[in-house]
């Protein structure tokens, strides 16, 4: 791996630890005083937040994916280069099991605590609505879909250069304030693996549909980008990408 490609890596592995720390941290802690915690809308806000903020602090070493459904979703936009895509995912997958066992080293460290479902993702009995796997896959689908559509839409020539960021950031916490009842949200592979890793169980078992449908969302969206934004040619591509905050 060559140095470029470890920058690049290393920028996702902490983009990736922070969303996941940050997200899932506030879920995780604030479970644990109800009455004084941030709640349903704390934690949607917590995960745009961490998006937004660590966008700005690496975005322009990696192009801030630190989501391997947005990996895949810019390399079938055309925006991001086949040799980091591998990198991409094993950092971000790294990054989010490391946030994990964190979070977990931290919590455990009240009298008492349980992990219960630990922030992770599920369908059916796991679903914090009780909505259907259809229902579940449905919802993973389209939020990530959307997601893709607006982070390539406001990373396009014509965009406003330097505040994609914002609007991507703020589309993170629509999707948690939509989705968080049927599916706990993931729209994030590698922040519903180093969840469920911890939670075990079934919440493994389950883990397929949290890889499957933002993946294909993240496909069908950049499909679609790619024809209906200007397209950009390979050359054109590492600069769009690290304009290309998230």
């Amino acid at each position: 791996m060559n140095r470029d490609t470890m920058r690049r890596a290393t920028a996702e592995f902490f983009g990736t630890f922070w969303l996941t720390f940050g997200g899932c941290g506030a879920a995780v802690f604030s479970a644990a005083f109800p009455d004084l915690g941030i709640g349903f809308l704390g934690v949607a806000f917590a995960f745009g937040l961490t998006v937004l903020t660590m966008a700005y602090a690496v975005g322009h070493i990696s192009g801030g994916h630190f989501n391997p459904a947005v990996t895949l979703g810019l390399w079938s936009a055309r925006r991001c280069a086949n040799q980091h895509v591998l990198p991409y995912i094993g950092a971000q997958v790294a990054g989010a099991l490391v946030a994990a066992v964190v979070l977990y080293s931290i919590a455990s460290g009240k009298a008492g605590w349980v992990p219960n479902g630990f922030a992770s993702n599920g369908y059916g009995a796991l679903s914090p609505g009780q909505y259907s796997l259809a229902a579940c896959l449905i919802t993973e689908f389209l939020t990530t879909f959307f997601f893709l559509f607006i982070i390539i839409g406001t990373t396009s020539k014509g965009a406003a250069v330097g505040f994609a960021g914002i609007p991507i950031g703020f589309a993170l916490v629509l999707i948690h304030l939509i989705s968080i009842p049927v599916t706990n949200t993931s729209v994030n592979p590698a922040r519903s693996t180093g969840t469920a890793l911890i939670a075990g169980g079934e919440y493994v078992a389950q883990l397929w549909l949290f890889w499957l449908a933002p993946i294909l969302g993240a496909l069908a969206a950049g499909a679609l980008a790619w024809w209906l934004y200007e397209p950009v040619d390979l050359v054109e591509t590492t600069v769009i990408e690290k304009r290309a905050v998230v």
